[in-house]
């Protein structure tokens, strides 16, 4: 028996992909144009490329050092996340049956509702006072606000990991340390990977964070130099939008190639 076309899905899906795809054109359209072209018509296709906006774009921003200050700040984040949060979930998820450990873990939850706009003021001053208003303090902010999220998918997907794995490690002669890191964290690979993938683009593109706490510009990340195509008086936008392009592209790529270990490890994560 022939399947039958669902056709009101097949029609929100091709909506929702022209939604995606369109801005996606107009950001290419814009890039390799010049203003005089995008004066005529910003949704036109160009007649002529301007490969050399993004050469432009490259010297304007000191592109390099922002990609470093990106690859390096990211980078960090991502390990000390993956590292330090699984440790805490593994704590508390083997231990909810303990009133302590549910409290803790429904304190790092409750953090999810708290605007990040009360607690940014407090914030610039603290890291002011405390000589972490640099990477090494962004990377420090990333890794704990990413706790209360992480730790809500660590739990879930440690919990559904069966406790007799634990015990036979531990009657082979294994300590609590021991079993964590050669029995539970090779199976946390789908997880981490969704972890990863979901701070690595966190990290990446953030703009308000660094923007609050970066004091130095030689610090500034991708996302913020591109304030350089703001001025008082108008906008560049042919080399802005190649800019945005070039600092769009990594993790574009990261996550076309790694979104099956996000969507799956967020769907094993979800079931005990």
């Amino acid at each position: 028996m022939k399947q039958r076309t669902n056709w009101p899905v097949t029609i929100l899906i091709t909506l929702g992909s022209l939604i995606i795809l369109f801005p996606l054109y107009m950001s290419f359209s814009i890039a390799l144009k010049n203003p005089q072209e995008l004066a005529k018509s910003a949704l036109a296709f160009p007649t002529v490329f301007r490969w050399e906006n993004f050469t432009r774009a490259i010297e304007a921003t000191n592109f390099f050092n922002a990609l470093k200050n990106s690859v390096l700040i990211t980078g960090v984040t991502l390990m000390l996340t993956i590292l330090s949060n699984s440790l805490v979930a593994y704590a508390v998820a083997r231990n909810m049956h303990k009133k302590f450990f549910k409290g803790l873990y429904f304190y790092f939850v409750s953090a999810l509702f708290i605007p990040f706009p009360i607690i940014m003021l407090p914030i610039v001053k603290q890291t002011s006072a405390l000589g972490l208003n640099n990477p090494g303090g962004l990377i420090l902010l990333y890794v704990v606000y990413g706790m209360a999220i992480n730790i809500f998918i660590y739990v879930g997907y440690i919990r559904s990991i069966p406790k007799e794995l634990e015990e036979a490690a531990i009657i082979d002669g294994c300590n609590t340390w021991q079993v964590f890191w050669k029995v539970i964290f090779p199976l946390l690979m789908p997880i981490n990977a969704t972890i990863g993938i979901l701070t690595c683009l966190w990290a990446w593109n953030d703009f308000l964070l660094p923007l609050i706490i970066l004091s130095d510009s030689a610090h500034a990340t991708l996302p913020l130099v591109q304030y350089v195509f703001q001025s008082e008086f108008g906008t560049d936008y042919n080399l802005a939008f190649a800019s945005y392009l070039m600092a769009l592209a990594p993790m574009v790529i990261v996550y076309l190639f790694a979104q099956k270990w996000i969507i799956g490890g967020v769907v094993k994560g979800s079931v005990k």
